[in-house]
Formats: structure tokens, sequence, C-alpha cells
């Protein structure tokens, strides 16, 4: 888990380099050409220093161990760290569109054209520098925060190249609405981004199941033992870079006590060797009990065969 932590504020310390170092050069480039496409981008950079510190906050909290107020950890500050960054990139891309419209309305055209295109063609090298760490992070990680934040930069690539086909659009070619146009094409860019950023982050708040794959695969694993009659009563969630389930498991009813832990800790065994970072809670049931509602127990693992017969 320290590992994890380590390296996610690695990435959260690299992207707050890369936004200061952008905020420099593009608050030149909007001084000396007044582009608007150029002001989105600043301020689309602006907004990327501000939620990388949130992403460095975020993933430093929820790197923190349980402690007696927070037993299942401090995981979902990584989720609540992504909201933030949804919340300024909504403001900005509302800000860009108004600015836009008002560019566009007024007819105003910018200067200094190419000193606005060095400034991004610089703008996009530091970021794929980024990007290229940023994805090396999140395959080990699977971090939510720094995941966000990788879209956020990805979006940066096409944001950057727009400001450059806005600039020579407008000096080369003479249409004086480029700008204007690409401007509010940003600000759309933008609020989409947003959406599809706070899906994932709304998951973790509301303890979102795991996806069906991940279950069957999870039921597969259980399904190995040879003591296991079946399991019912599964729940997933997840936290940041921690997994989270509970399950009953049908044993034959006439194990002891100490023979059905022996089991269960087997299990939990196989389980933590194939999903790292897993919190797992094992409730055994002697084979064919009937359940609270007078029915019996459904046998997800024969689920698993199932889905074994479908895939042959």
């Amino acid at each position: 888990m320290s590992g994890h932590g380590a390296l996610n504020r690695s990435a959260a310390y690299a992207s707050i380099a890369v936004a200061s170092l952008l905020l420099g050069l593009k608050a030149w480039a909007v001084w000396s050409t007044g582009s608007t496409a150029m002001l989105g981008s600043l301020a689309d950079t602006t907004l990327d220093l501000i939620a990388s510190l949130a992403t460095l906050l975020g993933v430093w909290v929820a790197a923190q161990p349980d402690d007696d107020n927070h037993r299942f950890g401090h995981g979902k500050a990584e989720a609540l760290a992504a909201m933030f960054q949804v919340v300024l990139i909504s403001i900005s891309a509302l800000t860009l569109a108004f600015r836009s419209v008002q560019q566009w309305l007024g007819g105003a055209r910018p200067e200094g054209v190419e000193g606005g295109i060095v400034v991004s063609l610089i703008a996009m090298a530091a970021t794929l520098a980024l990007l290229v760490w940023q994805r090396r992070v999140i395959a080990r990680t699977n971090s939510i925060a720094i995941s966000t934040d990788h879209l956020h930069y990805k979006s940066d690539l096409v944001l950057n190249l727009a400001v450059i086909a806005a600039l020579a659009i407008d000096r080369y070619a003479g249409f004086g609405g480029a700008d204007a146009l690409f401007g509010f094409a940003i600000a759309l860019w933008l609020g989409w981004g947003a959406w599809q950023a706070s899906q994932e982050a709304i998951e973790q708040l509301m303890d979102h199941e795991w996806p069906e794959e991940r279950k069957d695969a999870f039921l597969a694993a259980v399904s190995r033992h040879p003591e296991i009659k079946g399991l019912h009563d599964l729940r997933t969630r997840t936290a940041g870079n921690r997994d989270f389930v509970q399950f009953h498991l049908a044993v034959d009813p006439d194990m002891t006590i100490r023979q059905a832990h022996v089991v269960m800790d087997e299990v939990e065994a196989i389980l933590t060797n194939e999903f790292p970072d897993l919190e797992i809670l094992i409730h055994p049931d002697p084979a064919g009990l009937v359940n609270e509602t007078g029915a019996a127990a459904v046998d997800l693992l024969a689920d698993v065969q199932a889905v074994h017969d479908r895939a042959g």
C-alpha cells in the first residue's frame, strides 16, 4: 500500500510541475496574442494546477492507514478529489463558452500568432511526457484520482491542437471567427470530459458493485476450493485502490468450527493472491441453510460453471 501511495504522489508532483510550467508560458501567450482559444487553454491549465494540488491531497489522505474513526480506510478521498476536479472543469467550460460568444459577437481577433503556436507546441511536449508517467502509475495503482488527472491532461493535447489550429486558420487563412469557434468547441470538450470523469467517482462514492466480468473471475477463484458447496449474499465495492468484498460460504454442515475456519483461511489466501489490496469478510454457513426469507440460499458458484459453458 505504501508503494502505491508513493507512486500516486509522484504522479501528482509531476502534474503540479507541468501545470506550473505551462501556466507561466500560456499567461505570456494570452497577453501577447489576445486569443480566446489560448485564454481557454490558460484557464484549463490554471484549473489543472488547482486540481493537481487537490489530487495530491486526495492520494495522500487515501494512503493513510486505517484509524479508529475510519475503519475502512481513507480510499474515498480519491473520489472526492476527482469530484472537486469535475467541478473546476465544469466552471472553466461555462466561462470559456461565454467568452467565446462574446468574442464572436464583438469580432475581436488574436495577434502575435507565431508565439502562441510555439507555446502550444511546448505545452504538448510537456503534457505527453506527463501522460507517459501517469499511465505507468495508473497501471500499478488503479488510482481514480490519478486517472481523472490523466483524462484532464489527455484533453489538454486536443485542446492545444485546437489552439494551434485556431491561430493558424485566423492568421494564414484569414478566417476571423476561427478563434471564437475553436474556443467554444474547447468549452464543449471540457464539459464532456467533466461528465465522463464524474461517473467513476460517483460510482465509488455510492459503493457501486464490481463489473460482472470481475465478479465472474472472483467466483471462479472461490470455486477452486474443493470444500466449498456454495456462495451467497456477495457484496462488493471499491474505494481508491482498495477493494472490499463480503459473502457467505456454504460448507459441509458436519464440519467443526475449527475445520470451517481453516477452509475460510484457505479461500482468503486464494483470493488475496489473485486480487491484491482486497479486504475480505467471510461468513461460513452449513450447506442447505434456509435464509431469513424462507428460501434456500442461492448457489452463485453454479453460475461460474454456466459462464464457462457459455464461453466454451
